[in-house]
């Protein structure tokens, strides 16, 4: 699927070298948590118009392009502050969580993006947190119809 990137995110891509440096922003929210989470993959925090993004070590496998597969993509969030298990271990069902690529110079311009997915599960340890993303439901497999035409339910058929 095409995507419709700006006019230096091309030439970077296209660059055999480049000084553009590429962003992921994660944005965690969910109604039990005070206010959103914003973490950049960065060494310093980020200002954009949605908030300030706190540098926070982190990896992200983007949903694939394929378009027969229902997209999900799986974070891994380094476990150096106890903030996020804090704020995750304070919700009572999934979060969301919106996957932004942005470029250090315009930050507010969106690369590849928004990625909202929910947060299904999430395991951590001493070193790192691990979270798969998907959607509410797996909506490409689903029967369809949804209901089916039964004696029962639909007497008029019969």
């Amino acid at each position: 699927m095409p995507r419709d990137i700006s006019l230096t995110a091309l030439q970077s891509i296209l660059a055999q070298e480049t000084e553009e440096i590429w962003l992921v922003c994660l944005t965690i929210t969910h109604a039990d948590l005070s206010a959103p989470i914003r973490l950049v993959n960065d060494r310093q925090d980020l200002t954009r118009t949605a908030g300030t993004f706190s540098a926070f070590p982190f990896e992200v496998a983007l949903p694939s392009d394929e378009e027969r597969e229902t997209p999900k993509a799986s974070i891994t969030i380094d476990n150096v502050d106890r903030t996020v298990i804090q704020a995750l271990r304070d919700v009572t069902s999934a979060p969301e969580v919106t996957i932004e690529v942005v470029l250090l110079d315009s930050p507010n311009t969106v690369e590849a993006g928004p990625f909202v997915f929910q947060m299904h599960s999430v395991s951590y340890n001493a070193g790192t947190l691990q979270g798969e993303l998907g959607y509410e439901s797996d909506f490409l497999n689903e029967g369809f119809p949804a209901e089916s035409f039964t004696p029962n339910t639909a007497q008029g058929l019969f």
